[in-house]
């Protein structure tokens, strides 16, 4: 581990093995960083919640391995209220100004552009993209492969595989060129279109097209996710 001049490092935090801070970085109280995470300048990750429901309970945030956080990113730690814990994965970029509220839940190998903001309770799926001054709601879910172009607003959930855009945001396809770069076969993306077009280009009630999508996942595993993220109620998802 390595700590840059005039660096703090709150009580009760631990910093794992490989994980350089740069200089003027704060890690708040009860923070738990992993191994080789690259914390830049200015950054501040684990300090208290900014909710008006805090009332300094000892609450926490979890920032897994191999993480890069650049200038000025911020994340917050969890409140009594809900989980108590921010927790990030693995394999994040988070770049300058980016910011992660608290008791968020964010996966592994997302990209958060710059000043990309999610709003407390928000979960983010693996392989997310965010684009600059993407923005998300409170208690939103973000599946995983999907890709918010910049200045989004998202306020209902994202479903794996979409791509989304404007204020609000509202579907645009599906994030073919991730699923390509991540390994996802021809024959498996062709699959992950037609079970968009069901969501949204059929005019099916959404319960009609979650079954549908739900019977199709049984017999392709790519679908899985897609299948499982909307048999989960939630905010109701971008239509």
């Amino acid at each position: 581990m390595t700590v840059g001049p005039y660096s703090i490092i709150g009580a009760q935090a631990s910093i794992g093995p490989g994980t350089v801070i740069g200089p003027h970085v704060v890690i708040g109280a009860r923070t738990r960083i992993g191994a080789r995470n690259r914390i830049f300048q200015f950054a501040s990750i684990g300090e208290i919640a900014q909710d008006r429901k805090y009332g300094g309970e000892p609450t926490t945030t979890t920032i897994g391995d191999d993480n890069t956080f650049r200038e000025y990113a911020t994340v917050h730690a969890g409140t009594a209220q809900d989980r108590g814990d921010t927790l990030i994965g693995n394999g994040n970029l988070f770049l300058a100004y980016s910011h992660v509220a608290h008791d968020c839940v964010v996966g592994n190998l997302t990209v958060f552009s710059n000043n990309a903001q999610i709003a407390g309770h928000v979960h983010i799926g693996d392989w997310a993209v965010l684009g600059a001054f993407a923005g998300v709601h409170q208690f939103c879910r973000v599946g995983a492969h999907t890709m918010l172009a910049a200045f989004a607003v998202i306020l209902q959930d994202v479903p794996p595989y979409v791509t989304v855009q404007g204020y609000p945001a509202k579907p645009y396809g599906t994030n073919n060129e991730g699923l390509r770069r991540r390994g996802f076969t021809p024959d498996d993306i062709l699959t992950v279109r037609r079970a968009y077009k069901t969501l949204y280009r059929e005019n099916l009630p959404l319960e009609e097209a979650r079954a549908r999508i739900a019977a199709e996942a049984e017999k392709v595993p790519a679908l899985a996710p897609l299948a499982q993220f909307l048999a989960v109620p939630g905010r109701g998802i971008v239509r």
